[in-house]
């Protein structure tokens, strides 16, 4: 089948991108894939299509690139066109960015009343949900990698059930492993400086604000209260300023250090003991599932897609309040008292998510689609 995918940006830096980049290679047997994207890192057995895109300003891109993907694919004969962007065109659409709509609803419960004056009147959210609007009204099938992100499709847009398939992302069970501490858990601490005996805890995500890094941050100053050798990793791309203020302000700057985006992050699993992830919003972080995988206890949000892979008090906890910063360290210290039995079982529920089996459940979604499209 020639395939057409459609994704922006193709350079793997992030959870999205790596996970496009391994789906794509485990249909690349038998498929003629294509990739429709502004920009990319060159990769054997993909063709390659740049589709134009407006850098006037964040919603001229938006509305810019939509158009111009679906303008390219009118003279193309794709069998299936999935888009992992908010485009009109695709057969099939992942909603790997969850819903909109909903990440709105959210800050309108968290953010100034100024603020969310603003979200009625920027063009970027207004292009957005415009698009968004179209694109679930319109697309034959939608993938949600996550119960949550299919409820609110539903709850938002009034999409039949029928059209939404739950495909939860897949992990690289053998990049991420618990046995990579035997080669990376000393070697990363001595980068920071940290004690081989220290509770590393360890943040992956960019954007911090939306994934909730000040709250840990206040967390673990009420940790270090009472155990002085708690540490924290943050890595992923944002300024990074405004939380070493921050943790200057709560007396925790030697226990708080920053990395950006890592190629290599599983070595950041081995070094680490707990992975926390207090997000806003997110429609399934993969960082989460990679973290379950190398075997560490993992502390998120029920706003995370991937909690539902999570029973509280097993693979890790869930948080349901976002702000919560004293229940947040008492999970943390209750996941203190159990991190290996924690990490055991967090292990063996990630090993029911292979990336193999999310990329046949995908392929099937596929299939079904180009048969509809030859009338078969």
């Amino acid at each position: 089948m020639r395939l057409f995918f459609i994704k922006k940006r193709f350079v793997v830096h992030g959870g999205a991108e790596n996970y496009l980049n391994l789906l794509i290679e485990s249909l690349k047997t038998g498929h003629d894939i294509h990739l429709l994207a502004n920009e990319w890192a060159p990769a054997s057995g993909i063709h390659f299509h740049r589709v134009a895109s407006s850098s006037l300003s964040s919603f001229a891109s938006v509305l810019s690139f939509n158009r111009n993907a679906c303008r390219l694919l009118r003279a193309m004969n794709p069998d299936c066109t999935i888009s992992f962007e908010r485009t009109t065109c695709q057969d099939v659409y992942r909603a790997g960015e969850g819903c909109h709509a909903e990440w709105l609803r959210i800050r309108k419960d968290t953010e100034s009343r100024s603020k969310r004056l603003s979200f009625r009147l920027n063009p970027l959210h207004l292009s957005l949900l415009k698009i968004e609007k179209e694109l679930f009204c319109s697309t034959r099938h939608i993938i949600a990698n996550s119960m949550m992100v299919r409820e609110n499709i539903i709850r938002h847009y009034d999409v039949p059930e029928e059209r939404i398939s739950l495909i939860y992302n897949g992990v690289d069970l053998k990049r991420f492993r618990p046995e990579n501490r035997n080669t990376w858990r000393l070697d990363v601490r001595k980068r920071f400086s940290l004690p081989d005996d220290a509770i590393l805890l360890l943040f992956v995500g960019s954007g911090f604000k939306r994934k909730g890094l000040q709250t840990l941050m206040k967390a673990l100053s009420i940790l270090r209260q009472g155990h002085k050798e708690i540490c924290l990793v943050a890595a992923g791309r944002d300024n990074p300023d405004y939380y070493k203020k921050l943790a200057d302000s709560y007396r925790i700057s030697e226990a708080v250090h920053f990395a950006d985006v890592q190629p290599k992050i599983e070595e950041f699993y081995a070094a680490s003991d707990i992975f926390v992830l207090p997000t806003l919003y997110d429609p399934f972080s993969n960082a989460t599932l990679e973290a379950m995988a190398s075997g560490l206890p993992v502390i998120t949000t029920k706003n995370n897609g991937a909690s539902e892979l999570i029973r509280d008090g097993q693979e890790g906890y869930i948080l349901n309040e976002l702000f919560d910063a004293g229940e947040l360290a008492a999970r943390i210290e209750q996941a203190i008292g159990n991190i290996e039995a924690m990490g055991k079982t967090a292990r063996i529920k990630a090993e029911g998510f292979s990336i193999k089996r999310a990329a046949d459940e995908f392929l099937s979604v596929i299939e079904k689609a180009a048969v509809r499209n030859t009338g078969r």
